[in-house]
């Protein structure tokens, strides 16, 4: 699992309800961060928030798929609004959740994940 948000607040939270979830968990301020770290062919599930400065999420998921292209990518933000859900769906994003998230709804999304991943679903 990986979460990506300039906010320390929303990284610390999500980052422990994950590992209370069971999840490994990396968490990153920035998308460089992130990208510097990634080992080829990795594979996990990202989330994401969409609306942090310096972020250009088209490039952040060019460079995510020419590294691994098993890393779904669920989508958080505090920005709700028309713009924002079309940059969702233009980078293929399996889920939405907008701040402050609903832990058990992201948890059911991650578990969804992995199961289609595993075809299970």
């Amino acid at each position: 699992m990986f979460v990506i948000d300039d906010d320390p607040s929303v990284r610390i939270g999500i980052g422990r309800l994950l590992r209370t979830a069971g999840y490994n968990v990396r968490m990153f301020s920035n998308a460089n961060e992130f990208i510097g770290s990634l080992n080829t062919g990795e594979s996990g599930c990202l989330i994401l928030d969409v609306s942090m400065p310096g972020t250009l999420i088209g490039e952040l998921v060019a460079e995510i798929s020419q590294i691994s292209n098993t890393i779904p990518i669920i989508v958080i933000t505090a920005d709700d609004d028309k713009e924002t859900r079309k940059a969702a769906q233009r980078i293929n994003a399996v889920g939405f959740f907008r701040k402050p998230v609903d832990g058990t709804a992201l948890l059911d999304a991650i578990n969804w994940v992995f199961r289609s991943i595993n075809g299970e679903d």
